[in-house]
């Protein structure tokens, strides 16, 4: 066994490699960038040496700089784990080059499979069945115009370099042809240096197939069953499940088969993953599923084949990488239950899935029935560096209908803020009854994105929000103090020598106004009843006191994986409230390009304020109503994070 390993990589897949190899007596040493000084893998590494600057391309994508932190850590081996140099194969060479053990497949195996023309080659000499398509060398406008019309439209035009759904495009008819390749052809080169295209048969109704194989240096080829990857967004993995909905044995068999034969064909030794696209349109047939491409390295959704099989694969890994044979021969494999995954990503679904980042001020993730293998911790901060993936979930059951119950259940117990998360779209997915009942396919998520995004909360947020307040209001209404001294919470409904009436209590839910009228209804004591209405006309019943709850300032009820943010104005208001009224905030983190007001400057209504740029875009941010610049942060260059103020206005005289 290797005495130490350095960790390539960062965040969850760090954090993973040093739980196994911890276990194993293996000495683990993490390398980090300057935003990550302070984070998670970093402290439980048992050493730690800063590589380079923040950005990927400045640390963790220098080769050079790992290597040399290798040597100077005295590393036996590097793990890749996943992303970054995972398949790089001049990087591999570089580290067997340097005399250390590169825990991953060997440089030519991370070659052969690296392009998807030359992978695709290589699987029809090998008898693996492929998608029927054109992958030829004459890439002329002519040629491959010719040969889309010859596989018949729907057809699917793919960069031979590309990846995570770039230099992609699916084209419905002969006459959008020409238009969608020239912009598959500029997205390919700028992306990956590359123009070059393939085309493939369309399936009009793609399920996603992956198999789990493992190689060692012995020439033995094991695989540990499939994985199905078809919920996805814009062709990236939302959740995962082992083993395929609807798979029999004899189309399992089939399509194993074929993955061991694909990875033979390469000398594949290590943890890889062969893709499959299913033609689902009359249920999982062997005849219709056919190879896609093969991930040569460990698979961010690996845990679902861990629940399942009982197998440990970086254990696997680091054993192959010190020259052992696989731990099982394939007859000692074995399927129990069912597993899913969830991928937690630090956005928001409400905004088009951009990005949050910032300060972890609360972070509560599920604890007992699920697995978690989670990147940060409360009071870490999440940077715009870096895939926003702040956890997977994941959830084991006796049958898959247990599974989606368990996954759907953790899900909605995730508590995150002020960071937005995609925990209730997540819970959303895996409670939909079309999910449940293994009615899925790719588009599965478009089809139903609506109603996954909406945000949707039952009555419980507003009566527990409501419930601490009043429960405020009732221990501080004692009657020997003065209620013409005291708090506003005091005067609650209150009338010169009458009983006390209704009263409009100005509330705000997550910035927006709510009118919200309480009236007393009876009681002494601590024996209290009321009556509330909201804007709406629904009368609440049951309110409940939320338990240490109490105190000023606003109040975040979590439900369903989302967060609710009440704030009351009586008290001061909050953030939130401050926003309904003129605090203009970030709406994503971002660069400040220009600021067009200054401080005691008079707008009107829609007046550009100040632009900001994120995600490669110019946004405007407007003045909701005419009034004074009371208060101005943004600066012309600076960076700002979501849900900073940026401009206060006051409403004009």
């Amino acid at each position: 066994m290797i005495s130490s390993v350095l960790i390539a990589n960062r965040g969850e897949i760090a954090r993973r490699i040093i739980r196994t190899a911890r276990e194993l007596g293996v000495r683990t040493i993490a390398v980090y960038s300057e935003a990550d000084a302070d984070a998670p893998f970093v402290m439980e590494a048992d050493s730690a040496i800063l590589i380079g600057a923040a950005p990927a391309r400045e640390s963790y994508l220098v080769p050079e700089k790992i290597l040399a932190a290798a040597r100077q850590m005295g590393a036996d081996a590097i793990h890749p784990g996943y992303g970054f140099l995972s398949e790089n194969a001049d990087f591999a060479q570089a580290v067997l080059d340097a005399g250390l053990v590169w825990i991953g497949p060997p440089p030519s195996a991370i070659r052969a499979m690296g392009l998807k023309d030359a992978a695709k080659k290589l699987m029809i000499e090998a008898g693996v069945p492929t998608t029927p398509g054109y992958l030829g060398d004459d890439q002329s406008v002519e040629r491959l115009t010719k040969e889309a019309a010859a596989i018949g439209f729907p057809v699917l035009i793919k960069a031979v370099a590309g990846g995570g759904g770039k230099g992609m495009r699916k084209v419905l008819a002969a006459a959008d042809f020409a238009e969608a390749l020239a912009s598959c052809q500029r997205e390919a080169a700028a992306s990956f240096g590359d123009q070059r295209v393939l085309l493939e048969k369309y399936v009009t109704r793609p399920r996603h197939i992956e198999v789990q194989v493992f190689g060692d240096s012995f020439g033995n080829v094991v695989h540990l069953f499939e994985r199905d990857c078809s919920l996805q967004r814009r062709h990236q993995k939302v959740i995962e499940e082992a083993p395929a909905p609807g798979m029999d044995e004899a189309t399992r068999q089939a399509v194993c088969a074929a993955a061991v034969k694909a990875a033979k064909a390469v000398n594949y030794v290590g943890a890889g993953t062969v893709e499959f696209i299913a033609d689902a349109s009359e249920g999982l047939r062997a005849d219709r599923i056919w190879f896609m491409e093969m991930n040569t390295r460990l698979q961010v959704e690996h845990p679902v084949t861990e629940m399942v099989t009982g197998q440990d694969l970086v254990e696997w890994q680091l054993r192959v990488a010190s020259g052992e044979p696989l731990p099982l021969e394939q007859d000692e494999i074995e399927l129990d239950g069912w597993a899913m995954e969830a991928r937690l990503y630090a956005e928001n679904p409400v905004t088009g899935f951009l990005p949050s980042t910032g300060r972890l001020k609360h972070f509560r993730l599920p604890e007992g029935d699920v697995r978690v293998d989670s990147a940060v911790e409360e009071s870490g901060e999440v940077t715009p560096f870096y895939d926003p993936m702040i956890a997977k979930l994941i959830a084991h059951g006796a049958d898959r209908e247990d599974a989606a119950q368990r996954l759907a259940e953790a899900c909605a117990l995730v508590e995150v803020w002020p960071v937005k998360t995609n925990a209730a779209f997540l819970a959303k997915c895996a409670s939909h009854p079309d999910f449940v009942q293994g009615r899925i396919d790719t588009g599965f998520i478009e089809a139903h994105l609506d109603e996954l995004v909406e945000r949707t909360f039952t009555d419980a947020p507003t009566l527990a929000a409501i419930g601490q307040r009043l429960e405020a209001f009732m221990e501080s209404d004692q009657p020997k103090a003065d209620p013409f001294a005291s708090a506003p919470s005091r005067l609650l409904g209150f009338r010169m020598n009458a009983p006390r009436a209704a009263m409009d209590l100005p509330m705000s839910i997550d910035g927006r106004k709510v009118p919200l009228r309480v009236a007393l209804a009876g009681g002494r004591g601590d024996d209290w009843s009321w009556d509330i209405t909201v804007e709406d006309g629904r009368a609440l019943d049951d309110v409940d006191v939320l338990p240490g709850a109490h105190g000023d300032g606003p109040l975040r009820v979590f439900e369903g994986g989302d967060v609710q943010e009440f704030a009351f104005d009586y008290q001061g208001g909050g953030a939130h409230a401050a926003a309904s009224d003129g605090a203009i905030l970030s709406p994503m983190p971002g660069k400040i390009v220009s600021v067009a007001v200054e401080a005691g400057q008079s707008v009107v209504k829609g007046q550009t304020l100040l632009t900001l740029e994120a995600m490669k875009m110019e946004h405007a941010l407007a003045a909701p109503f005419d009034g004074v610049v009371a208060q101005l942060s943004a600066v012309a260059g600076g960076q700002v994070s979501e849900g900073v103020v940026l401009v206060k206005l006051e409403p004009a005289a």
